[in-house]
């Protein structure tokens, strides 16, 4: 066993107020808690769906309620800043090649950006 005593750096609980990086980075995280709210509100409606009518209205007067939709623009508002932070990251995660020539970020930004957009309306399309 050992007796040493090892350095521990002090650091405040509010070490990541003080770097926009990091506050960035805890804001993007916490977007998490709407997204998971939305995800258990959608899983709960595919329960009432399946217990009959009755359970289904109730559900929907649920998802009326203004709480519930302040929730759904958090957690929309949510995913489009995931989606954003993901798309700027890709191409340098990944960069794509077209022969010898490394392709522009910006064409991949905007490819996955349509690609987002049309997958969107098709689905829309289709409710």
């Amino acid at each position: 066993m050992s007796h040493r005593k090892p350095y521990v750096r002090p650091m405040k609980r509010d070490w990541w107020l003080h770097h926009p990086f990091y506050r960035f980075y805890m804001l993007r995280e916490a977007t998490v808690v709407p997204l998971v709210c939305f995800t258990v509100l959608l899983a709960c409606g595919l329960g009432a769906l399946v217990r009959g009518p009755a359970a289904w209205q109730g559900w929907l007067a649920l998802m009326s309620h203004p709480v519930i939709i302040a929730i759904n623009l958090v957690a929309l508002a949510g995913s489009l800043l995931h989606a954003f932070t993901f798309f700027k990251m890709m191409p340098q995660v990944m960069p794509i090649r077209l022969g010898s020539k490394v392709l522009d970020k910006k064409w991949v930004i905007g490819a996955q950006w349509t690609a987002a957009a049309v997958i969107s309306l098709v689905v829309l399309w289709l409710v």
